[in-house]
């Protein structure tokens, strides 16, 4: 585990983050320009970035079993976040405030910040894990995810098209399919998606710089509630989750991976989701944004704290 590397990663996020402030309050960026980048990254850069983590990593059987116990990980732990958001906001009585702060504290930024912090961690072991993390991720944000936002509402029907067949899912199926592949894909190729793949995090990041730019500061850091949902979040539940790990025993790879990806920001989807189903989509960006820019500073503390946990 680099450290050092993990730190000036950490660094370099918050200046991404710095730059789509300047970019928006400068009028290089503007609402509809975050929009249609976020299409992009949705549509485009995930796909992309997902089928270049599996494609770059040469077949192994121990890789292929390394990789199917980190989706059940993953399984496991959007099952714990999931009765842990439930817990804390099943008293909050506006129904549609209440989904999209319970969304925020399942789903986190796994992939487009997550994965740079991988990579720096681990290098491609990291992000070869990260994707299958990602499979997990996709089969709650389309179901559960879906489900905790649109809680009461008759005009949004799920379905097990909608749940299997996603921009998640299918390229994660694609990227599976080609590491198991008995040959490698033509430089050409693997370059291809390593540069798209390569937009989402500076994107992304810029993108949320511009969100936090949209809002006044006292609209921004002035709810008391996007505070407690940014301690559990960056906190409180990575700790939980780094010492039920340690306590079931499992390798300290596993548990630092795991704790990780539980101390990631909210999840960007949770404003695109919230502007189509006609929800507060101010207070998501909230929450992004804030959990976003606080990440840089809890995220290094959650790391020393699961790597002394774990003696490393």
């Amino acid at each position: 585990m680099d450290f050092v590397a993990f730190l000036n990663t950490i660094g370099t996020l918050f200046l991404l983050i710095v730059a789509g402030f300047v970019a928006y309050k400068t009028s290089v960026i503007d609402d509809v320009s975050t929009k249609k980048l976020s299409t992009v990254i949705v549509k485009i850069g995930q796909p992309f970035l997902i089928i270049s983590s599996l494609l770059t990593q040469e077949f192994s059987a121990e890789k292929l079993r390394t990789g199917l116990f980190v989706m059940l990980l993953s399984v496991g732990l959007h099952v714990f976040m999931a009765a842990a958001a439930w817990l804390f906001s099943f008293r909050i009585r506006d129904i549609g405030m209440r989904g999209i702060t319970e969304f925020a504290l399942i789903f986190t930024n796994c992939g487009f910040v997550g994965f740079p912090i991988l990579q720096s961690l681990y290098g491609d072991k990291g992000l070869f894990c990260g994707a299958f993390y990602l499979i997990g991720f996709h089969l709650f944000t389309w179901s559960w995810g879906l489900f905790v936002l649109t809680r009461g509402r008759d005009d949004v029907k799920l379905t097990v098209k909608n749940i299997l067949v996603n921009f998640g899912t299918v390229p994660i199926a694609i990227g599976i399919v080609l590491f198991l592949l008995p040959f490698r894909m033509p430089p050409a190729v693997t370059e291809f998606t390593k540069y798209l793949g390569g937009l989402c995090t500076p994107v992304s990041l810029l993108i949320t710089g511009a969100l936090i730019a949209t809002r006044r500061p006292r609209e921004i850091f002035g709810k008391p509630i996007v505070y407690l949902v940014s301690f559990l979040k960056l906190i409180l539940i990575p700790v939980a989750v780094a010492c039920i790990l340690r306590l079931i025993g499992l390798d300290s790879f596993y548990v630092i991976f795991g704790t990780v990806m539980a101390a990631m920001p909210s999840a960007a989807l949770v404003t695109m989701f919230s502007e189509m189903y006609s929800l507060d989509s101010a207070y998501a960006s909230q929450l992004v944004g804030i959990t976003t820019l606080l990440c840089t500073g809890s995220l290094p503390l959650v790391v020393l704290f699961v790597k002394r946990l774990c003696g490393v």
